[in-house]
């Protein structure tokens, strides 16, 4: 598909839309303007730390575990960004109306693992480890539970296909 044969389409699209559709639209691609700075200045700033603070700094020690889960702390925050933004995209595309569930659900994950990758285990006490597993928990099963059901409603879709 052209270029031109896209813009019309979209331009057909966007006539058909309500001024609340236009609304949401703009204030998506404002949210992912935004990220997309803030992705930015967190790689920029991961590499100034990585760079300056450890290896030109000679504090790149492997035998430290602190400064690795502070690295990989400030990696999986980009992570959480980028599918943030990619989240955001795909309303933006209008491929779906509103943010899809299972990509809160993998946001979600995606913090816990890095709260529990930064987490200091002589400092935090029994309780705090079960809540995050309890947490973990409860977000896999609800990721594996709305998975199954986009599956069977897309099953649906294809029988009903194949009948008509």
């Amino acid at each position: 598909m052209s270029i031109k044969d896209e813009f019309q389409e979209n331009k057909s699209e966007f006539r058909l839309a309500s001024l609340y559709q236009w609304f949401e639209h703009a204030v998506v691609l404002f949210l992912t303007f935004l990220i997309a700075i803030v992705v930015v200045a967190a790689v920029w700033t991961l590499s100034l730390k990585i760079l300056f603070g450890l290896v030109l700094a000679g504090s790149l020690d492997p035998s430290d575990f602190r400064v690795f889960q502070a690295v990989f702390g400030m990696i999986f925050t980009v992570i959480i960004a980028l599918e943030f933004k990619k989240s955001l995209l795909v309303v933006a595309e209008r491929r779906e109306a509103v943010v899809q569930i299972r990509s809160v659900i993998v946001i979600a994950l995606l913090a816990i693992c890095r709260k529990v990758i930064i987490l200091d285990l002589n400092e935090t006490d029994a309780l705090h480890t079960l809540a995050f597993a309890t947490v973990i928990l409860a977000l896999g099963v609800v990721y594996w539970l709305v998975r199954d059901s986009d599956c069977r409603k897309e099953g649906a879709a294809q029988i009903e296909e194949v009948a008509t």
